[in-house]
């Protein structure tokens, strides 16, 4: 099958290499030096037991118009860059094409064939001006929840961290054709890629960590475990929690374990930087409204108040312009 993946960084990178070995027709959508890397050489993988491996003879295209109609399109970018390549997607979708999301947070098609009163809304603080939704139908949807880390460590190079699970949804919830097909071929790929009759509730069980950790690892400069372990952010990770669970539990979902299981987890990674510190320390964008403004959001849909999340949001947006506006970053440095 065709498989274009757009945003061929760590974890389209690990995707599209492990696919293009297991037979499938794959197009990297990429720039710059990764781009010239993939034409030139391929794409390299490094998996987890430092094996290599390289995907050699994979297409890779800027214009995505060049690339022309998939049958699937991986969107392995971070949810705010999204929006502005929304249009030129138009040129990798024929009138069969399904389109996978794989961004963390709450999707823009959250609302989408869920019931309700609030069936059908679109979420505004991931696609403010309905540009996504504009260019990308909801019924092309199909969602996903990334579990593994890996990185991209050089131009057409991804290492990978750990892990090889994406769990895969329909919208409805129903196991269509369309998604145990995918299933199918990331399954013959060596990921684990069950279709999930329940999407949402593990988006938001993802979530309950980044939602938390990330903001707070960005305005403290602390690891998981710094945080975990220092009584005055657990405290505040746990009323964060809280607060994010009242909101989902409203929209029908429910949490498989409990606040203290989840922060025992993220504990238990250690003296991990989260990915919104590196950002803060390389300064780059932060992935501040898929993460957090969007819950924001959601708890004022369903008059939920959020004291804890309300006041990080506000000094992690303040961060966020600030580091902007200065084209600046911020790192703790020892002595």
């Amino acid at each position: 099958m065709k498989i274009a993946v757009v945003g061929a960084g760590a974890i389209g990178g690990y995707l599209g290499a492990r696919l293009a070995l297991a037979g499938e027709e794959v197009t990297f959508i990429a720039r710059g030096a990764n781009l010239q890397a993939i034409r030139a050489d391929g794409f390299k993988l490094i998996e987890e037991d430092g094996g290599e491996r390289v995907a050699r003879g994979v297409r890779a295209e800027q214009d995505m118009a060049l690339a022309g109609p998939q049958d699937y399109v991986l969107l392995a970018l971070k949810a705010h860059q999204v929006g502005p390549i929304a249009r030129d997607m138009r040129g990798l979708l024929g009138p069969q094409t399904a389109v996978v999301t794989m961004q963390n947070g709450v999707p823009w098609w959250y609302f989408h064939k869920l019931g309700g009163e609030f069936d059908g809304r679109p979420v505004t603080k991931v696609d403010p001006d309905g540009l996504i939704a504009g260019n990308i139908e909801n019924e092309r949807i199909i969602g996903s929840v990334v579990y593994p880390a890996s990185e991209l460590i050089a131009p057409g190079v991804v290492k990978v961290v750990e892990g090889n699970r994406f769990s895969l949804g329909e919208p409805d919830n129903s196991k269509s054709e369309r998604a145990l097909r995918l299933s199918e071929a990331f399954t013959r790929a060596g990921f684990k890629a069950p279709v999930s009759s329940d999407l949402r509730s593990e988006i938001w069980l993802k979530l309950w960590g980044n939602l938390t950790f990330n903001p707070v690892s960005a305005l403290t400069h602390a690891t998981l475990a710094g945080i975990c372990r220092f009584p005055l952010t657990r405290e505040l990770a746990v009323g964060m929690m809280r607060e994010a669970q009242t909101v989902a539990e409203k929209l029908g979902v429910r949490f498989r374990i409990s606040i203290e299981k989840r922060i025992a987890g993220a504990e238990a990674v250690g003296e991990h930087k989260t990915s919104m510190l590196q950002d803060v320390e390389r300064g780059r964008e932060l992935e501040l409204e898929a993460l957090l403004g969007t819950v924001v959001e959601l708890a004022r849909m369903s008059a939920t108040p959020t004291p804890h999340i309300d006041a990080v949001y506000a000094c992690a947006s303040l961060l966020a312009a600030t580091l902007a506006e200065r084209s600046g970053r911020l790192e703790i440095q020892s002595r």
